[in-house]
């Protein structure tokens, strides 16, 4: 066992933290959700995943004092709090003690919890919050709870670990999901809104999963970054996105040319390939190196008033030579660079 190299890897990844931790009652971190203090990210509530039993049995524990993990926050810039780990409970206890409009407002696809299943507390089955006594919701209102707030000096890449690794709520978020809570900003705006373009949703095939966990944005955000960036690109494409955003969350003032870059390449694909980016064994799905090569060479195509012929555009989908560029060992900057620059060769008249 090489202990120094142990030690140096564990020096070399080491993340400076800066956070406090608090002791909130609940009635305290209620009123904070209420007031939108405490920000429920919109991208994943629909992963709101417990049961009436599940929540049920962490009601009681608040109940009994057993000890319940810490909630996980992260400060914005308006100094509100964003949940990174603890979505499921924190929804508890809206559902348990708010109104049925408190329970809408934050989060429409739940409903007044109706405690149910409990075998020590089982007096309290069957039972809504206000049906309590009096003494006993005063004393589940002044339970602490322990947050543990990430704040403002701690950087993107930290913030992005701690979602990935903290979040522990019964589902695993896409990393485009993760990037909407942590690079919130004009330049995520501006992907989540280019990522409705019609164009663009007639040219990529999506499955109703991908969709549904963020997909459309990753490809948006992966067009951008190739297109910009691509010379940077090392190996790891989960990075390489990161990265890439965190720049233009800092520094975001060429929107008008992305825009019109974005826009005339998939107006010309959706007028060009009316199937979508497609192969012909797969017509229902867009392989995601197929996109990237074939929207990032027409893209500079476009950009050095290279006229494309769009037979050939056609043809290249299933040419023999891009399989072989997009299948296996694909994510090394030479490969990159050699499936866009044959696409971009290729498809000129």
């Amino acid at each position: 066992m090489d202990v120094i190299k142990i030690q140096e890897q564990i020096d070399e990844n080491r993340k400076s933290v800066a956070s406090d931790s608090y002791d909130i009652a609940i009635r305290q971190l209620y009123d904070m959700a209420v007031e939108k203090m405490i920000d429920i990210a919109p991208d994943y509530q629909r992963h709101f995943v417990w049961d009436e039993a599940r929540q049920s049995q962490l009601i009681e524990s608040i109940m009994l004092g057993i000890p319940v993990p810490s909630l996980f926050m992260a400060t914005n810039k308006d100094s509100s709090w964003e949940v990174i780990d603890g979505l499921q409970r924190l929804t508890t206890i809206i559902n348990y003690i708010g109104t049925e409009e408190i329970i809408k407002k934050t989060n429409p696809k739940c409903k007044k919890l109706k405690i149910t299943g409990l075998e020590k507390l089982t007096a309290i089955n069957g039972l809504v919050f206000e049906q309590l006594p009096k003494s006993l919701q005063m004393m589940f209102m002044t339970r602490p709870i322990r947050v543990t707030v990430l704040n403002d000096r701690s950087d993107f890449e930290v913030r992005y670990d701690l979602f990935e690794r903290l979040n522990t709520g019964g589902v695993i978020l896409h990393p485009q999901e993760i990037r909407n809570c942590v690079f919130a900003g004009r330049f995520n705006d501006f992907i989540r809104e280019l990522a409705k373009y019609s164009a663009f949703r007639s040219v990529v095939k999506n499955t109703p999963k991908q969709e549904l966990t963020g997909n459309y944005e990753e490809l948006v955000l992966k067009f951008f970054a190739y297109y910009q960036d691509r010379n940077l690109f090392v190996h790891a494409v989960k990075e390489f996105l990161n990265e890439y955003m965190e720049k233009k969350t800092r520094n975001f003032d060429d929107g008008n040319e992305l825009e019109s870059i974005f826009k005339k390449t998939f107006d010309y694909l959706n007028e060009a390939l009316p199937e979508g980016i497609v192969r012909k064994n797969r017509k229902n799905a867009t392989p995601l190196i197929l996109f990237e090569a074939i929207t990032i060479g027409t893209a500079n195509c476009i950009f050095e008033s290279i006229d494309i012929d769009n037979n050939k555009l056609r043809n290249i989908l299933d040419d023999e030579e891009l399989k072989k560029l997009t299948t296996g060992a694909t994510n090394s900057r030479a490969r990159l660079n050699s499936r866009i620059d044959y696409v971009k060769e290729n498809v000129r008249v």
